[in-house]
Order: C-alpha cells, then sequence, then structure tokens
C-alpha cells in the first residue's frame, strides 16, 4: 500500500472516529456505546465497498490515534515490502540462482523446475508469482547497475575485450531456413573488432573459435567481459583463461551497461551491414562470412569520432609494443579441450560417442584427456610428466588381428 492510499484509509477512519474526537456526541454517551453504536452502521471504504466495523477494532483505532495523531490511524508498512508473500527463502534462493546461471531461462521454466524438483507444490505458487519475483530481481539489479555504471575508458589495447553474440539474419541451405548468430570480441581502448565470425549454433565451441582467431593476430586480453549465458560461462571457459593468462569477468544478469560498446557495435553492424543484405544472394555460410568480414575491415579502418578522428586499427597498434602474443604451440595446446574419463577393463573410452584406445597401463582408472574442438586430435595427460600422448579411435578389425600370449595351464606361454 503506498502513502497515498495509507492517508485515505486514515481519512477514513478519522472520520468514524471524528464525534468521539470531537467532543461532539452527547457527555453521557461513554466511549464504549459510541464503540457499539458505530459498530452497528455501515460505511463506504476508500475502495467503494460497503464494510462494518466491530467495536473492538475500533476502541483500537481510537486509543491509537489518542497515543500518536493523526499518524496512528494509518496502516503499518509491511516489514516484508516488495517481497513475496508466497515465496519462501528456499523457493526465492533457487530463483535467484536459476536467474544467475541462465539469465536467458524464461519464467514459465523456472517455475516447472520448482514443481519438478519438488521445492513448490502444484497449486501452492503461480507462475505470475514467479515472474513478479523475477521482475523484482531485474529492478533491484538495475538500480545497483545504475548506481555504480560510470563511463570510463581503458587507456591501452588488450587491456579489456567484450564478447557477445547476436542474431538478426536466416539462412537458406538445402532447402532449410537457419538462424544465423554472429559472435564478435571488441577491444575497449580502441573500439577494434578483434574477432568475429558466423555460426549456426551459438556455444562454447563457437566462441572459442572466435576467441582463439582473435588472439592468434592480435596478442591476448587482460581481462575478457563476457555474458553470463552457457556458451561463455561454462568450466571449459576457465579452463582456458588460466592456461592463457587472462581474467574471465561476468556482467550480472540484465546489465548490458556493462559490455554497452560491443551492444552498440553490434547496432551499427545491424543498421550498416544487416539492413543491406538480401538473403537470397548467399548460398553458404561462407559466403555470408565473406561479407561480414569485409564489412568489419572497412569499419575498423574507419575514422571514429570518439578516438579522436582515428580509425580503430590505427589507434589498437599504437599500443604495439603493449601487445603480447603466444607461441604457435602455446596457442594450440591452450586451446585444447579437456574432459576427465575412466577407462573399461579393455582399455577403452569414450568421447561425444566415439570410441578410442589407450595404453593397457590407464585399465581402470581416471584419467584426464585433452582433444581439439574438432576431435582431431586427442591426448591422454600423462599424469607424471603432464606431457600429451596422443591416442587413436579404436578399430575393432584391426585388433582382431593381434596376436596375443596366451597362458597355458602348464605355467609355459604358446603364441
Amino acid at each position: 500500500m503506498n502513502d497515498d492510499k495509507r492517508q485515505k484509509t486514515a481519512l477514513f477512519r478519522y472520520g468514524i472516529l471524528a464525534p468521539l474526537l470531537s467532543g461532539v456526541t452527547e457527555d453521557a454517551l461513554s466511549n464504549q456505546a459510541f464503540f457499539r453504536d458505530a459498530a452497528n452502521k455501515i460505511y463506504t471504504t476508500p475502495r467503494g465497498a460497503d464494510t462494518t466495523i466491530s467495536a473492538v477494532t475500533l476502541e483500537r483505532w481510537y486509543y491509537s490515534y489518542r497515543k500518536h495523531g493523526f499518524d496512528g490511524l494509518m496502516p503499518k508498512k509491511r516489514n516484508d515490502n516488495g517481497t513475496s508473500r508466497k515465496l519462501d527463502a528456499d523457493m526465492a534462493e533457487q530463483i535467484k540462482y536459476l536467474k544467475g546461471e541462465y539469465p536467458r531461462l524464461p519464467a514459465t521454466i523456472i517455475h516447472q523446475k520448482l514443481l519438478e524438483n519438488g521445492t513448490a507444490k502444484r497449486g501452492e505458487v503461480s507462475l505470475s508469482t514467479v515472474t513478479r519475483y523475477i521482475n523484482q530481481l531485474k529492478l533491484e539489479t538495475d538500480r545497483i547497475a545504475h548506481s555504480e555504471m560510470r563511463r570510463y575508458e581503458r587507456s591501452h589495447a588488450n587491456e579489456v575485450w567484450y564478447g557477445d553474440s547476436s542474431t538478426g539474419v536466416h539462412l537458406n541451405v538445402d532447402g532449410k531456413k537457419h538462424r544465423v548468430w554472429i559472435i564478435a570480441l571488441i577491444d575497449d581502448a580502441s573500439r577494434m573488432i578483434t574477432g568475429i565470425d558466423v555460426f549456426f549454433n551459438d556455444n562454447y565451441i563457437n566462441v572459442m573459435s572466435v576467441l582463439k582467431s582473435a588472439i592468434s593476430r592480435y596478442g591476448k586480453p587482460k581481462i575478457l567481459t563476457l555474458d553470463n549465458g552457457s556458451p561463455y560461462r561454462n568450466h571449459q571457459m576457465n579452463l582456458l583463461a588460466g592456461r592463457v593468462g587472462f581474467v574471465l569477468n561476468y556482467n550480472p544478469p540484465y546489465t548490458p551497461v556493462g559490455k554497452a560498446k560491443v551492444e552498440r557495435w553490434f547496432k551499427t553492424m545491424k543498421q550498416q551491414w544487416m539492413s543491406g543484405l538480401n538473403m537470397s544472394d548467399y548460398a553458404s555460410l561462407d559466403e555470408l562470412r565473406q561479407s561480414l568480414l569485409e564489412y568489419v575491415k572497412r569499419y575498423n579502418q574507419s575514422l571514429h569520432s570518439s578516438l579522436d578522428n582515428r580509425c580503430p586499427m590505427d589507434r589498437f597498434f599504437e599500443d604495439g609494443p603493449l601487445i603480447k602474443r603466444l607461441s604457435e604451440e602455446q596457442l594450440e595446446q591452450s586451446f585444447l579441450l579437456q574432459i576427465e574419463r575412466r577407462v573399461s577393463a579393455d582399455n577403452v573410452i569414450t568421447i561425444d560417442n566415439k570410441e578410442y584406445e589407450v595404453d593397457y597401463r590407464y585399465s581402470k582408472q581416471r584419467i584426464v584427456l585433452r582433444y581439439s574442438p574438432d576431435m582431431r586430435e586427442v591426448f591422454l595427460v600423462n599424469r607424471h610428466t603432464g606431457e600429451l600422448e596422443p591416442i587413436r579411435l579404436l578399430n575393432k578389425q584391426d585388433n582382431a588381428h593381434i596376436k596375443r600370449h596366451k597362458v597355458s595351464l602348464t605355467g609355459g606361454t604358446h603364441a
């Protein structure tokens, strides 16, 4: 209830008690008699509803007025104002966690998850209650973001990169329409696009592909600021940051201002490049990629007003001595993915439904594997030396012709 409604309620209550408070009633009429008489009347509330009020309630209002004055007649503010009384602490914490880890998850799915895991019973918490709480979280985050937001610019190239993905066009391939995702990286100090590519999927494999190309050409950033989505926030990205040597920074949910420069660049790209596309002119993703790369090249070489009429590329390479590059070997090893697997009794492990054969020494043990995203190279990490040992796909036909030593019951062996 806002202050205006609270004040109208207090005026309504005062209007009922006014004869007693102002001494208009007869002297012989006691307070209790007034309360009993007033309780038999019908009143119209500020909301327009007809109601009766008990003598006990009227007496409480009267003494509250005598003690606190007019303010004593105003309804008290709720201690839990701004929060849902239907959501307990566990439900609220789960909703907050889900929105933090998966910012794009809709309220309908979150509501369903609360029901499926038994946190909420069907009919106990409605979808609208969950939606209101999510909107409240968004408002709270926005207030924090805007209170802390300051316009800034880093002093040197590669101090901070921003990364994000966007969509907006569909490509017809073999008679089927496919959504196209654009993943881009922009340098804070120079506004130069350091990495960009087009894909049919928005996932961490494609994000790492863009990042690898960017670091190969322009060196590594000190800080990489990304969205909270699953393509960006995952174990593989954390490992990559540790190996390459940059800090991962994730924007809080609902705060696109944290990466405003890449968001603004996407808007410019859509106005200048995407709006002029005739998608029927492109028969493949490679053709669309070539068009985008030509646009990005023009952008990086165009004068920019916020850079004192310098182009992003010139501004970036002004800091050339500060650029830290990786060797080819460092780059390739850093971008290998990593997983753990348990080796079967017959020395086989599985990655993405593909079977690989490892040395018999690792039978029934857990091992660490590293592999290229395209699965062309798969390595076993030697637990003692840390060296990468290549392994190969399982070939059952070849194994059928390998001679094995048989153990004789008499203790000898023969082929």
